[in-house]
């Protein structure tokens, strides 16, 4: 009986354990960004959310005569802070260059790569 209820207990575990893999791989895939391919982008910081799981960088880009906006997954504050940068350091009305993998989609947004600030100063998501 001892025996039994420590195999049934062991296999809970085991099942538990297996059913979060899926959840934690989904969340972070970037099966949608295209990263083969580069798009560099000149616009101007409409926020930067410092938010968890993932930063968010709102680009507005003239195309056309027109201001478009894109939205760009960053990393996590917390990984971020580790490298350097903090809350402020894109803010909104900076002019940027922005190098990111574009969505395979077609939709207007990637994933961050790089930015060239206005002070002339690269930041990427590899440092700060």
């Amino acid at each position: 009986m001892k025996t039994s209820m420590l195999r049934a207990g062991a296999l809970s575990l085991l099942l538990a354990a297996t059913a979060a893999i899926p959840a934690a791989e989904a969340h972070h895939s970037f099966a949608m960004f295209d990263n083969a391919k580069e798009v560099e982008l000149e616009g101007t910081v409409k926020e930067f959310q410092w938010t968890n799981p993932h930063s968010w960088i709102q680009l507005t880009v003239m195309e056309g005569g027109k201001a478009v906006e894109y939205s760009i997954e960053g990393s996590s504050p917390n990984g971020l802070a580790r490298r350097g940068w903090t809350r402020n350091t894109l803010k909104a009305g900076d002019r940027v260059k922005l190098k990111m993998h574009p969505l395979k989609d077609g939709s207007k947004g990637g994933s961050f790569m790089s930015a060239t600030l206005p002070d002339g100063k690269t930041i990427t998501s590899q440092g700060g």
